[in-house]
C-alpha cells in the first residue's frame, strides 16, 4: 500500500506543477486579451495570432488546470446525494464516480484525442486565418488534459481505499454550494 501513496503522492505533485502553469495561462490569457483590446480600440490594430494565442492560454488553463481541480477536491458534483451524506458515504460516492464515471471518460478521451494530436503534428495543421499559428500545440493540451486527469483519478481511487481502509488521512470536508 506504501507504494500506492507515494504513486499517488507523485501525481499529486505533477498535478500541482501543471496546475500552476494553468494558473499562469489564466493571468496570461487575460493580459493578452486586455493587450489585444487596448490596442484594437487605441490603435486600430488587430492581430490573428494574438487572438489565437489568447484561446491558446485559455485551453492550456482548462485542460491542465482541471486535475488540480479534482486533487483539492473543489471540482463540481451533483449534490442531490453527496451533501446530505457525510464521511464514508461521501467516500464511497466520490469511489463510484470515480471508477464507473471519472476513469471511463477520461480513458475515453485519452484514446479519442490523441490519434487527433497526431494527425495535427504530423501534418503541421495550421490556422486558416490570416497571420494565423500553427494548431497543435492548442491541440496538445486535449490528450495531456485528460491524461493528467487520469492520472488524478487513479490517485484519488487510492486516497479513499486507503482513507476506508484507515491508512490515509483525507480531508473529506464538502460545503455545499450556495444556492
Amino acid at each position: 500500500m506504501n507504494a500506492l501513496f507515494a504513486f499517488a503522492r507523485a501525481v499529486d505533485w505533477l498535478t500541482d506543477r501543471f496546475g500552476s502553469f494553468a494558473k499562469w495561462a489564466v493571468f496570461l490569457s487575460c493580459f493578452i486579451s486586455a493587450g489585444n483590446a487596448v490596442v484594437r480600440y487605441a490603435l486600430d490594430i488587430s492581430s490573428n495570432a494574438m487572438l489565437e494565442v489568447q484561446w491558446y492560454m485559455f485551453a492550456a488553463c482548462v485542460m491542465l488546470g482541471a486535475a488540480q481541480v479534482l486533487r483539492l477536491n473543489e471540482h463540481v458534483r451533483v449534490d442531490v446525494l453527496y451533501g446530505r451524506y457525510n464521511g464514508k458515504t461521501q467516500v464511497l460516492i466520490d469511489l463510484f464516480g470515480l471508477l464507473f464515471f471519472l476513469l471511463p471518460v477520461m480513458l475515453l478521451m485519452v484514446y479519442l484525442s490523441t490519434p487527433l494530436f497526431i494527425k495535427w503534428y504530423e501534418s503541421g495543421e495550421m490556422s486558416s486565418q490570416a497571420g494565423g499559428l500553427i494548431r497543435w500545440p492548442a491541440m496538445l493540451t486535449l490528450p495531456l488534459g485528460f491524461a493528467l486527469m487520469t492520472l488524478q483519478g487513479v490517485a484519488e481511487v487510492i486516497k479513499r481505499i486507503g482513507w476506508l481502509m484507515h491508512k490515509y488521512d483525507l480531508d473529506i470536508h464538502y460545503e455545499r454550494p450556495l444556492q
